[in-house]
């Protein structure tokens, strides 16, 4: 009776072996397949910052200087690095959301990349009206909208994928920076004696 389960065992053994290779290769599969995949959605809000650099580079390189000078404006390098580190950040996290609801475009992805999708777009619009627009009014509402989406689009990513929403805090951290440039250029365009005199006007 020893030969049987002798036999019994080692089957079982060898099945269990063969299960396991099988989920390793069907794992290495998958995440083979789901490497294009990612990429595509870090390199998707790229497309911003590419668009805008070629769209407004004229006007970049004065965004804070003449009447809207500012001793602690970043250049307009450092906001376009800056807002290029952002988007491949956010881009991630939307593809973490996207792999955790199955793929595919079904409609339980409508509202949490959808709303994704309508904050892209605003980022992008905010992107051309810090550089173009005078007095930057328009931006600074804009900047406003974006962050109460960017909040929401948290709170909802929060249940399907928390890394994914945490790394929208980074996100929220910028828009706070940027947020308080574009106002302080609004008021000064308004309201010139809030503007930093220059260092020849201060000496007399």
């Amino acid at each position: 009776m020893k030969a049987p389960c002798a036999e019994g065992c080692f089957s079982s053994h060898l099945l269990c072996i063969l299960s396991s290779q099988y989920s390793r290769i069907q794992n290495c599969t998958s995440s083979r397949r789901m490497w294009p995949q990612g990429a595509a959605f870090v390199a998707l809000p790229l497309l911003g910052p590419t668009l805008v650099w070629l769209l407004t580079h004229h006007w970049m390189s004065g965004w804070c200087d003449s009447l809207r000078r500012l001793p602690w404006c970043p250049s307009h390098r450092v906001v376009l690095l800056v807002w290029t580190a952002i988007y491949s950040i956010t881009g991630y996290a939307s593809y973490l959301v996207w792999k955790d609801l199955g793929g595919g475009f079904g409609w339980p992805l409508a509202l949490p990349l959808g709303l994704y999708a309508v904050q892209l777009a605003i980022s992008w619009t905010v992107l051309v009206l810090l550089f173009t627009a005078h007095p930057p009014g328009l931006a600074l509402l804009h900047l406003l909208l974006l962050f109460g989406l960017v909040v929401s689009t948290a709170l909802i990513w929060h249940p399907i994928n928390k890394l994914a929403a945490l790394l929208l805090l980074p996100y929220l951290a910028w828009l706070t920076v940027v947020s308080s440039i574009t106002y302080r250029l609004w008021r000064d365009s308004l309201c010139p004696e809030h503007q930093p005199q220059p260092t020849w006007e201060k000496s007399d």
